[in-house]
């Protein structure tokens, strides 16, 4: 099903074939996030992203959407820490056109001042946005607290004042810079032959500059008591993540660790929506997610309560933190957390776009694309005493990492509780 193609000049295609599906859905993506900006460069990847979208030699910003839209298509992009993506789907047989829209934008692009100062409007509001939403600003303080003044601690956006100083200048030497060859991966899915792929490649290859894949500096993750951030806001509501530093996507930890993450707050059938939500009634929303990082990662318990609920609720979450510390879960809650992990991979691959961002994600991440099968083994023989032990290595106060928007005005008291 999973082909991978590089071509001389160090373009790499990846396919994904699906025969029995309608779609087809591509992707062109850049090893380059905010992971490889400078202080100084703080927004330009997420900027340039929303600039590739703003007019070619051969279109304007109306054609690039009406060219993908008016066959039927969706056309779409997002920028992260460590990678960008510029993606389209739609029937299969419009798969030359999905290509050509793409391939213009991410060659060709203009960057006109015009274009330049509306987009920067733009991107400002959506800056804006975020801090207007408590549960937006909480994630982005407590990166801040985890990572602090490295890269992985500034948001993916920018700031105001670090997307003012983005000139054409220097969006256009970042591209240059980091947009090459080696950098760059064509993925494909649905109802595509490789060969043909490759082939309509091919065709483009020589257009795209050579160029170095950005090397990232290792995040700096030291830290040896709890920190907790507080921003203070008029809310109704106080927002609380609590970071957890944990391990890169390299680490064999991680299968653990994914299914702890099950066990404590991904679904609703977790421990801490069970414990908070359910029995106790303290919160409207408790959930937690991981991340994996080239050298890092990072495990986040998020929840919105009243301020006066929240001792009570860090009790809990670090109660529970300590029971999976003490002892391994039950062998049946582990078939469930593993049985829902496995049934949310199935289904997700049924979409021709997850199966692109799967091969996407597997290729810049690890070099090569894993089966879904072996991904699912490596779960399946994950043990209870396994998630026990990569919750000892890393449930640990010195770990620990506490932002809150909140009306609070003093975080008195919250770094002992995280030490209890």
């Amino acid at each position: 099903m999973y082909h991978v193609t590089r071509l001389p000049n160090g373009l790499t295609v990846a396919t994904a074939e699906m025969p029995h599906m309608a779609s087809v859905s591509l992707g062109i993506w850049a090893a380059v996030g905010s992971r490889a900006e400078t202080a100084a460069q703080n927004g330009a990847a997420h900027f340039i992203e929303h600039m590739l979208f703003k007019g070619t030699r051969r279109r304007s910003a109306k054609d690039i959407s009406q060219d993908v839209e008016g066959v039927g298509g969706y056309l779409n992009a997002f920028t992260s820490e460590e990678n960008t993506c510029f993606y389209s789907r739609a029937r299969h047989d419009r798969f030359d056109e999905l290509l050509d829209v793409l391939a213009d934008m991410y060659l060709h692009s203009l960057f006109t001042p015009v274009e330049l100062k509306k987009e920067r409007a733009v991107v400002k509001e959506e800056i804006s946005m975020y801090l207007d939403q408590p549960s937006q600003r909480v994630q982005e303080l407590l990166n801040e607290t985890i990572w602090p003044n490295q890269p992985l601690g500034r948001s993916i956006t920018g700031t105001h004042r670090s997307v003012d100083r983005l000139t054409r200048s220097s969006l256009v030497n970042f591209v240059r810079s980091h947009y090459g060859t080696n950098s760059t991966l064509i993925t494909v899915a649905g109802r595509v032959q490789h060969t043909e792929v490759v082939h309509a490649v091919k065709r483009l290859s020589l257009k795209f500059p050579s160029g170095k894949r950005p090397v990232l500096t290792p995040a700096d993750a030291r830290q040896t008591a709890p920190r907790v951030r507080l921003l203070t806001k008029k809310t109704e509501q106080t927002q609380i993540a609590l970071g957890i530093r944990t391990c890169s996507r390299h680490d064999d930890r991680r299968h653990a660790l994914r299914l702890l993450n099950v066990l404590l707050g991904e679904n609703m059938s977790s421990r801490l929506f069970q414990i908070v939500r359910e029995d106790r009634g303290l919160a409207y929303t408790i959930y937690s997610s991981t991340s994996f990082f080239e050298d890092v990662g990072d495990l986040v318990i998020s929840a919105g309560l009243d301020a006066e609920k929240l001792p009570q609720v860090l009790r809990l979450i670090t109660r529970e933190m300590h029971r999976l510390v003490k002892t391994p879960p039950t062998t049946a809650e582990l078939r469930r957390a593993r049985d829902y992990l496995l049934g949310q991979l199935d289904l997700s691959l049924e979409s021709t776009e997850n199966q692109m961002n799967w091969i996407g994600e597997q290729m810049l991440g690890y070099g090569r694309i894993a089966p879904p099968a072996t991904v699912k083994a490596r779960y399946t023989s994950v043990t209870p005493s396994q998630i026990r032990a990569v919750a000892r290595d890393f449930f640990r106060p010195d770990r620990l990492n506490l932002a809150l928007v909140s009306p609070l005005k003093s975080d008195a008291g919250l770094v002992k509780l995280l030490s209890a």
